[in-house]
């Protein structure tokens, strides 16, 4: 299943690799400072294809709300993804060819219609804002997560006067 943080997961981070594991953990971090759990695991669209299906077929079954995926390269597990869950999907590629991450973009941005994937930025970047953009659709139907995102922006907007 992979790796538990806190006591129930709301969203599932998955990559392809385990070389992709610290830029990944930037989402898992952005998470924890909000008080949200994740589940993290290792499942690849080509090299583990059965593995990865079951992860997401099972994914709503076990709590999860929403799915980060990050690979690079052909970078498909995040359509994978998408196709074996009707949970959202967001996108991370990531920058492990020589084509720094262009390629892994091009693959997660371009799906078929109906296979939605929310394609963020390349890398850390990418993995922070995946988390951000997790914790805002969790946070339609948490009023208490909808008030700790609040508090970081109001003191944004009190910063810049």
């Amino acid at each position: 299943m992979g790796l538990r943080r806190g006591p129930r997961a709301r969203v599932g981070i998955v990559m392809g690799s385990e070389s992709d594991r610290a830029v990944m953990e930037e989402s898992a971090h952005v998470l924890a400072e909000f008080g949200v759990s994740c589940e993290i695991a290792v499942r690849s669209a080509h090299r583990t294809p059965d593995a990865a299906a079951r992860w997401a077929k099972g994914a709503r079954g076990r709590g999860l709300e929403v799915l980060i995926a990050g690979a690079g390269g052909a970078a498909h597990l995040a359509g994978a993804m998408a196709a074996h869950s009707r949970l959202p999907v967001l996108g991370v590629p990531l920058a492990s060819s020589p084509l720094a991450g262009f390629d892994a973009l091009l693959s997660t941005v371009q799906m078929p219609p109906g296979v939605p994937v929310g394609t963020l930025g390349v890398g850390t970047w990418g993995a922070r804002n995946a988390a951000h953009l997790a914790l805002r659709i969790l946070a339609l139907n948490d009023r208490a997560l909808a008030l700790r995102l609040e508090r970081p922006l109001a003191r944004r907007r009190k910063a810049r006067g």
